[in-house]
């Protein structure tokens, strides 16, 4: 795919449309979309030396959340990978698949924490603004959502092959493969049923496109059955895009379900 000219949806943003969270991993660079708690943004993590990690109970996950070898080993973590990366690339307006192969070759000197893994929690949304009753109990909200962005910069910002199964790292590949192959297919879709108010401004809606195209990728030519691709598209819209987008994502895609339905009859 040649990404820098393919479609206006992957201009560089202007930086007061769309604020970005770059954080080093030693070789390289990614943009990071970071979640909030009430408020989703993206924003610059800092120092993690201090982070408290707890470690979470998973009994509450259905697919467990690391394999044997203590990695991320679910859809869900393959999902939301792919979304990072993809996202980078269009920042950069380049190939999301080589992105991808760059980041697999990071390496960092130290032993990373494992305790990170159990921390994130990836099942997690954020909910509306969170009603408090004293500057103490705003700042310990704020305290435990500071925690929670940085534990999940820290995560998104690690060389892929400390952090996920090579079954995830194997997905992730392939859906990313399938976005740039069906591409501009993707992008005449998206033209079709995107809101008219996204098409004006599409360097705002990066994230929101990067999720469109990654849902219609695995439909279109994966065959991964439509219901759990909206689902899954709906929740990575609600951890790291704006409150409308989930319920825009979700009709969108719908639309896209039936276009396709039309195709096959015809």
């Amino acid at each position: 795919m040649e990404a820098a000219s393919s479609s206006a949806y992957l201009l560089r943003p202007n930086s007061t449309k769309i604020h970005l969270c770059s954080l080093s991993s030693h070789s390289s660079s990614v943009a990071v979309p970071c979640l909030s708690r009430g408020i989703k943004c993206l924003r610059l993590a800092a120092s993690l030396a201090t982070v408290d990690i707890s470690i979470q109970n998973e009994s509450k996950d259905v697919i467990p959340k690391l394999d044997e070898t203590g990695k991320f080993c679910s859809p869900r973590a393959a999902r939301e990978l792919a979304l990072v990366i993809l996202y980078a690339a269009c920042l950069d307006g380049s190939d999301p698949v080589r992105l991808f192969e760059r980041r697999l070759n990071d390496t960092r000197d130290s032993e990373y924490d494992k305790a990170f893994l159990m921390a994130y929690d990836y099942m997690s949304f954020g909910g509306p603004p969170v009603t408090v009753t004293s500057p103490a109990e705003a700042d310990e909200i704020s305290q435990i959502d500071r925690k929670q962005s940085e534990i999940e910069a820290e995560i998104l910002s690690a060389p892929p092959k400390l952090v996920y199964s090579k079954l995830v790292l194997r997905f992730s590949r392939k859906l990313l493969v399938a976005v740039s192959e069906n591409w501009n297919n993707n992008v005449q879709a998206i033209e079709k049923v995107a809101p008219p108010n996204w098409m004006k401004e599409p360097g705002g809606r990066i994230l929101e496109f990067s999720v469109l195209h990654l849902a219609m990728a695995e439909i279109a030519a994966l065959g991964t059955r439509h219901q759990i691709v909206i689902n899954e598209a709906v929740d990575l819209a609600k951890r790291f895009c704006d409150g409308g987008a989930p319920r825009i994502i979700n009709g969108c895609l719908r639309n896209f379900i039936r276009q396709l339905n039309n195709e096959t009859d015809e």
